[in-house]
């Protein structure tokens, strides 16, 4: 995957966009836009979306801290991109909205067990303390999920914008 400096450029400002969009939501936990980012960008660029995702999760640990927090971010997004892979390149336009939309609640809806191994591993947990790891976590992982949905409505207008980039 060999990327030309207009790609280089335009996937540090990508990765860099989706850093921003987190801190700016920081006042509101577990509502952001990465998941929408991620979708995009996947459904756009294919494997090369991968690049402004882990830049992403680089600046994530430059500006935050390398903690054991982050570890999990060196994989969550890829389950999502994963995904998204496997996923039609052409469907119906009745559905491809809500498709999107759905598999960003999803993966909000399971961030916490995507991001309970690391945690286990980390922490030395059973697999009891795994589960109410899990199940504390549960509260969160319902906004997230919830609010993925609702961010999941701008999916298309950013795969719309970037291939209209693409094209000039």
């Amino acid at each position: 995957m060999k990327l030309t400096t207009r790609e280089l450029t335009i996937f540090a400002m990508l990765g860099a966009a989706m850093y921003a969009s987190k801190m700016i939501m920081e006042f509101a936990p577990n509502i952001h836009l990465l998941g929408v980012f991620t979708i995009a960008f996947t459904v756009v660029y294919r494997k090369k979306a991968l690049y402004p995702i882990y830049i992403y999760v680089l600046l994530l640990g430059l500006f935050n801290g390398f903690a054991a927090w982050w570890i999990p971010h060196l994989y969550v997004w890829t389950v999502l991109w994963a995904v998204v892979m496997l996923l039609p390149k052409k469907m119906p336009k009745k559905i491809e909205p809500l498709i999107y939309m759905m598999v960003c609640a999803i993966h909000g809806f399971l961030y916490g067990v995507l991001y309970a191994p690391s945690q286990a591993f980390l922490y030395g947990l059973n697999l009891k303390g795994t589960i109410a790891w899990i199940i504390s976590g549960l509260p969160f992982d319902i906004i997230h999920g919830i609010s993925n949905f609702i961010c999941g409505i701008l999916i298309l207008p950013i795969i719309r914008t970037l291939r209209l980039a693409e094209k000039n």
